[in-house]
């Protein structure tokens, strides 16, 4: 199954040099949005461009379909007697579905696998998100490595974790605040204000419910997010005196909060091949029943609608268009690309001296252009993780393969400055961080 793993990664990773979607370029994404904004639409408005854009992504119901029927119909879980869910509703959803198992201990292969058949996220992001939830969060050194996706996993359970070579009970995606969940989440609140990080909050998701474009393509709706995604932002740095925004959790994950449900949750038809996330299908896949203003959460009863259709085949969701949908938000507040946190009371948001940090490697101001933001936050994960890892594993080298695996495809051919090692005091002035720096 190691080998699998790695031959999963590696394929996706090789992949991703041939999909057809452009390498980061702040440049042609700055003019998007300069004529997005003289015309006061967005650009998937206009008439011409939209028809371009359906041809372009297709769409064939018997291949894009997803079942949720037979084998693969909805069943609630059994919190109490141990299934896990956590903070990721996609996840929850395939366990549901029994996409993954269903006591929601998953090897890292079987998540790589569900996200691409089910939602069509490209291998190389699959991958990469496999790999870091295992090496941070589950134990990579197991016959079958994988993690919870949601709390601790007991030594044996689904046999996934045997606890050979591993000092810890792995603490799964409910445990990873700062190194896999962050504070600004979509639906969720920050872990020192609500005292979980796994929960939704009904007032942020009707925010998020209240900002979805109605009878629009999902890339618009995503667009029409920047207001609400700021607001988010805003709101930690106003009320979490110990918010805290790190490379990978803050900078990479909180933003697929926002990114995904339009990218890999809206329904695909003829109409709308590029997806359109209408509000039934958003309040399916967050376990949310009811009207505005009166709706109720079901913990961990995510679900698949019916006759539910995927992203185009050929069109997966990859490290390059997730970076390029994080990059459109981040042209408009550089704040969400900028590693930092409050420094012990609220309003006193302090972005880390990426000079510093990196000690010259990186300049802070540089990040948006070319391919630098893909090598820092890549390579600040890969200089971090001995660190942060350190006395967890036995063979640390080992337990990290995967990982360096798959940083070392995603940054392969990019040119990126090389990043020895980390100055990691600049980190020392924000408690957030303090609290728990490496989300163990």
């Amino acid at each position: 199954m190691k080998l699998l793993l790695s031959s999963i990664i590696s394929v996706g990773l090789l992949a991703s040099q041939a999909i057809a979607f452009p390498r980061l370029n702040p440049k042609s994404l700055q003019e998007l949005l300069k004529r997005g904004t003289e015309s006061k639409e967005c650009p998937f408005s206009h008439g011409n461009t939209r028809e371009l854009t359906k041809r372009q992504f297709g769409f064939d119901p018997v291949a894009q379909r997803v079942s949720t029927d037979g084998k693969y119909a909805w069943k609630a879980p059994n919190l109490a007697a141990g299934d896990k869910r956590g903070p990721c509703p996609g996840l929850n959803a395939l366990a549901n579905h029994g996409y993954l198992p269903h006591n929601g201990i998953a090897p890292a292969t079987a998540i790589i696998q569900a996200v691409n058949q089910v939602y069509g996220m490209a291998l190389d992001l699959g991958g990469f998100l496999a790999a870091y939830g295992t090496v941070f969060d589950g134990d990579p050194l197991s016959l079958t490595p994988g993690y919870s996706i949601g709390g601790p996993a007991s030594a044996g359970l689904g046999g996934v974790v045997n606890g050979l070579g591993i000092t810890r009970t792995p603490p799964g995606l409910s445990g990873s605040h700062n190194n896999y969940e962050a504070d600004t989440s979509s639906t969720r609140g920050d872990l020192y204000l609500v005292g979980n990080n796994d929960l939704l909050q009904i007032p942020f998701f009707q925010q998020y419910y209240d900002a979805l474009l109605v009878d629009t393509p999902a890339p618009q709706q995503y667009s029409a997010l920047f207001p609400f995604r700021q607001a988010r932002f805003n709101y930690s740095i106003e009320t979490n005196p110990y918010f805290f925004f790190p490379q990978f959790a803050g900078v990479l994950v909180a933003p697929a909060g926002f990114a995904f449900p339009p990218a890999l949750m809206s329904n695909r038809s003829a109409q709308y091949p590029e997806g359109y996330l209408d509000k039934e299908t958003f309040k399916s896949f967050f376990a949310v029943t009811g009207e505005p203003g009166n709706f109720k959460y079901q913990p961990g009863y995510e679900r698949i609608p019916d006759n539910w259709y995927k992203r185009a085949i050929g069109h997966e969701y990859s490290i390059p268009t997730f970076l390029l949908d994080l990059l459109q938000f981040a042209l408009k507040d550089p704040r969400l690309i900028s590693v930092g946190g409050n420094t012990g009371t609220t309003n006193s948001f302090t972005g880390v001296d990426i000079t510093a940090l990196t000690k010259g490697v990186f300049n802070g101001a540089t990040l948006a252009q070319g391919n630098n933001l893909q090598c820092f936050i890549f390579q600040l994960i890969q200089a971090e993780a001995p660190s942060v890892l350190t006395g967890v594993y036995e063979d640390l080298t080992k337990a990290l393969k995967p990982l360096t695996d798959s940083i070392g495809g995603a940054l392969a051919g990019l040119g990126c400055p090389q990043l020895a090692e980390l100055d990691r005091s600049q980190y020392e002035k924000f408690p957030g961080w303090k609290k728990n720096p490496s989300g163990l």
